[in-house]
């Protein structure tokens, strides 16, 4: 099959990939990111940004009298013990500037580096930015974000039970949980700050992955009426809807990934706004986990529920591989194609019942006969 062939076919939803039996190998290392995120979550932690754990920050633009081991100095020289402090060299349109975080400090002390560095660095001491948070509103951000993931989950789950069914609902959990544990564990493995911007990008992440997940579970339902009448195996089910909507998911997170890439590129590496990289590196890692979960976790866990129900149990293990796949694909199509023509009938029917009913003509009338003189 040539390449042309090959993307023809997955444009038209007509690709084969028996997604339901890589069921246990999707499921086996998506365990083991989490696993990973876990033990990293325990032995190191998030590397929570100054929004979080509170403290002091300085920012003050580099110059030949100033660089990290000046700054060091001048906060030794203060009594701030430099072990714990947090050093970063932003790059920005106005050139190099340092950025230094520590714990919480007085009012004293913060005027007294704010000074000094000024000095270090031979600049007014106005240049010099200081930023302080509180630990306690690190705390309030914190929980507020916690109980805004669980109220997240609660109505999510409400929402797609009404609307799909309850299994349904718990595939899709699963795989939004998938995705923040996921896109937490690079975060703590890569030691990438968490801000608020942070936190906002998760739950983005959240409404991203639902999104994808519903438009893969609707295909699902839609192909469950289909072959409502027919002993069809929730494993063919799930491939053949699965392989319906692949082109759909994969336009949609290349829609929404080349704008994050840009942010990524042009806001983080040549602007130097870290609070950009920050967003943009957990949305694109969302987005990429999204799309992952929808086709290899959502779909095939739910398929795992609905082959324990009595109508599909006795059918599991039948799952069709590439021609018998494309033949079910094919009778998809026969179906909704025959579907559209009996619906099409029953509106013609009810259009001609109405106008006999109403009185009016269903054929034109007869010409008068002229009478002879």
């Amino acid at each position: 099959m040539t390449i042309a062939g090959a993307f023809g076919r997955l444009y038209r939803g007509e690709t084969t990939v028996d997604y339901y039996s890589k069921r246990r190998p999707a499921f086996i290392v998506s365990g083991m990111f989490m696993l990973v995120t876990v033990l990293v979550l325990i032995i190191g932690g998030l590397n929570l940004g100054i929004d979080f754990r509170g403290g002091v920050a300085w920012e003050v633009p580099a110059t030949a009298t100033l660089d990290a081991d000046a700054v060091r100095g001048v906060l030794e020289a203060n009594g701030i013990d430099t072990a714990n402090a947090k050093l970063q060299t932003l790059q920005g349109a106005n050139g190099e500037r340092i950025r230094v975080q520590v714990g919480d400090q007085t009012d004293a002390i913060r005027a007294a580096v704010q000074t000094a560095l000024a000095e270090q660095a031979g600049i007014e001491g106005q240049e010099v930015n200081v930023a302080a948070v509180s630990s306690s509103w690190g705390r309030s951000i914190t929980i507020k974000a916690i109980r805004a993931l669980l109220v997240f989950f609660v109505l999510v789950s409400l929402y797609i039970a009404w609307r799909f069914e309850w299994k349904m609902a718990l595939a899709a959990i699963a795989a939004m949980a998938h995705d923040v544990l996921v896109s937490v564990g690079i975060y703590a493995l890569f030691r990438f700050e968490v801000t608020p911007a942070t936190v906002v990008a998760f739950l983005t992440i959240l409404g991203y992955s639902l999104y994808d997940t519903v438009v893969v579970f609707d295909k699902v339902r839609e192909n469950i009426d289909r072959f409502a009448t027919s002993r069809m195996s929730m494993g063919n089910i799930v491939n053949v809807s699965s392989n319906q909507v692949l082109a759909r998911s994969l336009n949609t997170t290349l829609s929404s990934a080349l704008p994050v890439v840009s942010l990524l590129v042009v806001g983080a590496v040549i602007l130097g706004a870290t609070s950009l990289r920050a967003f943009a590196i957990a949305l694109l890692v969302g987005m990429l986990t999204g799309t992952y979960s929808s086709i290899f976790i959502a779909t095939p866990l739910f398929g795992v529920f609905k082959n324990r129900e009595q109508k599909y149990s006795g059918v599991a293990s039948q799952i069709a591989q590439g021609a018998e796949m494309a033949a079910l694909y094919e009778h998809t199509t026969t179906r909704a194609a025959q579907k559209a023509a009996a619906d099409s009938q029953a509106a013609g029917e009810s259009s001609v019942a109405k106008n006999t009913s109403s009185g009016a003509l269903t054929h034109p009338p007869r010409p008068r006969k002229r009478r002879r003189r």
